[in-house]
C-alpha cells in the first residue's frame, strides 16, 4: 500500500531515532500527496529514509506514531500489538483474576497504540478513542480485541463521544460496538463496584488507583476517614474494608454520591460508618464534618495543557494546605495528582509549599505511580501521569 508521506527538517529527525512517537507540525518541511486527518502517514527524514509510520492529525501534535518498522496496518497487525499488551497484563497477575477482573489493558503510548484506551470490567471492553486514526479504524480493532481475547471478551463498548478531537468533524456515538450486557457489575481485589461506563467519567471507573486503594486499606483501622473528590467511592470501600471506625464520602457531582452509595451497599449493606456528601470538597474541608484521622485528596487533572500550569500547582497548593492544617495531629494524607502536564517534581514542591504554609512537621511514608497495567513509554515520559504522596502530619 502506498501512503502519503511526511518530510521533517533537517536534525528534525533524533527524537524519532529515540522513539519518542510524536511527531510536532513545527518539525514537518513538507508534505507529499494529500493527507486528512486520521490518514495513515509514512515519515521520512530530510534525506527520505523512511522513519516511521502514523496516524495524521490537525494540532500541534501532528502525527502519532504506530510503528518504526514499514508494516502493513492491518487486522493482524493491531491484534499481534494487542496480544503484546495482554500478554503484560497477564505477566503483573490480571488476566483470569477472580479477584480482580477490572484493569486496563490498552494505555495508549504505554502499549505502541496512541490514542487508544480499553479498560476491562470483567467480560466487557471499555473503548475510549483520543484520536481520529484510531477511530476511523475501530471496527478493526474491534475485530482485534475479539480475536486476541477469545471467549473471555462478551461485549465491546465505545466511550469515545467526548474524547474524539471536535476540529474533525465527526460525530461519535456511545454504544456497544460488539455484544451486549447488563451487568455492569466488576471486582477489585475482592471488592464489588458498578461501572458507570454510558455516563460516568473516562471509562466508568479509575483502574489506575486499584494498588493505592489497596495500600490505604493497610491503614484504615479504627481511623476516621475522609474521601475527598470520591467520584464512585473507590478509597471509601477500601477504607471501610481496612477496619475504618467512620468514613466521609465528598464528590461535587450528586450522581457520584448515588453511585458512591450503591458501591459501599454493595460491600458493606447497610453499614452506619459511611456517609456521602454532595458538596464542594473545597467548601467541605471549611466546615469539616468531624475530626479525621485519613484524608484522601484525589481531584480532577487540574490542568490538561501547559498553559494552565500555573493555575493548576496553585490549585494543589491551596488544596494540600488546607487538608494539612485540619487534620487529626499524626494524622495521614493520600494526595493525588493525575495532570499528565504536571511532573512529578513539580507535584511535590506543591505540596511542600502547601506543607511549610501550615507550618506542621510532614514527613513523606510512601510515593506513589500508576500500576503496571498503565505502562510508561521509556522513550515516551508523558505516559507518566499518576503521582502520589502519603503525608504523616504531626
Amino acid at each position: 500500500m502506498e501512503f502519503a508521506k511526511i518530510i521533517l527538517k533537517p536534525g528534525k529527525e533524533q527524537s524519532i531515532l529515540r522513539f519518542h512517537p510524536w511527531i510536532f507540525s513545527g518539525a514537518i518541511k513538507s508534505v507529499s500527496g494529500e493527507i486528512e486527518e486520521g490518514d495513515i502517514v509514512e515519515v521520512l527524514d530530510n534525506n527520505n529514509n523512511f522513519l516511521a509510520m502514523g496516524h495524521s492529525q490537525i494540532g500541534s501534535i501532528a502525527v502519532r506514531i504506530f510503528s518504526f518498522s514499514k508494516i502493513t496496518p492491518d487486522e493482524k497487525f493491531w491484534e499481534d500489538k494487542i496480544r503484546k499488551a495482554l500478554d503484560v497484563r497477564k505477566k503483573s497477575g490480571l488476566f483470569n483474576n477472580p479477584e480482580t477482573n477490572a484493569y486496563r489493558l490498552i494505555h495508549a503510548e504505554g502499549d505502541g497504540m496512541p490514542g487508544l484506551i480499553v479498560d476491562m470490567y470483567n467480560q466487557t471492553a471499555v473503548m475510549q478513542i483520543h484520536t481520529v486514526g484510531m477511530y476511523l479504524i475501530k471496527d478493526t480493532l474491534c475485530k482485534a480485541l475479539q480475536n486476541a481475547l477469545g471467549p473471555e471478551l462478551k461485549a465491546i463498548y465505545n466511550k469515545s463521544e467526548g474524547t474524539i478531537p471536535f476540529k474533525a468533524n465527526i460525530t461519535a456515538e456511545n454504544g456497544f460496538l460488539y455484544g451486549k450486557t447488563e451487568d455492569k457489575t466488576a471486582i477489585e481485589n475482592g471488592l464489588r463496584f458498578n461501572v458507570d461506563y454510558e455516563k460516568g467519567q473516562k471509562t466508568g471507573f479509575f483502574v489506575d488507583q486499584r494498588e493505592n486503594r489497596a495500600l490505604l486499606e493497610k491503614y484504615s483501622k479504627d481511623k476516621k476517614v475522609l474521601n475527598l473528590f470520591c467520584y464512585t467511592g473507590g478509597f471509601s470501600f477500601y477504607g471501610l474494608r481496612g477496619g475504618a471506625s467512620l468514613v466521609h464520602s465528598v464528590d461535587s457531582s450528586e450522581r457520584a454520591i448515588e453511585l458512591t452509595r450503591q458501591n459501599v451497599e454493595l460491600n458493606f449493606p447497610g453499614d452506619e460508618r459511611h456517609q456521602a456528601f454532595a458538596e464542594d470538597a473545597f467548601k467541605f474541608l471549611n466546615s469539616p464534618k468531624d475530626e479525621y484521622d485519613l484524608m484522601i485528596l484525589d481531584p480532577p487533572a487540574f490542568a490538561k495543557h501547559l498553559n494552565v500550569v500555573p493555575n493548576a500547582l496553585q490549585g494543589y497548593r491551596k488544596l494540600n494546605a488546607k487538608a494539612i492544617e485540619k487534620i487529626k495531629p499524626g494524622g495521614i494524607i493520600f494526595t493525588f495528582s493525575c495532570s499528565q502536564v504536571i511532573s512529578k517534581d513539580a507535584f511535590r514542591k506543591a505540596v511542600f509549599s502547601a506543607a511549610a504554609k501550615t507550618g506542621r512537621f510532614v514527613r513523606i511514608l510512601h510515593q506513589l505511580e500508576q500500576p503496571a497495567d498503565h505502562p510508561v513509554n521509556i522513550y515516551h515520559p508523558e505516559s507518566e501521569y499518576l503521582k502520589g504522596l502519603v503525608l504523616l502530619v504531626e
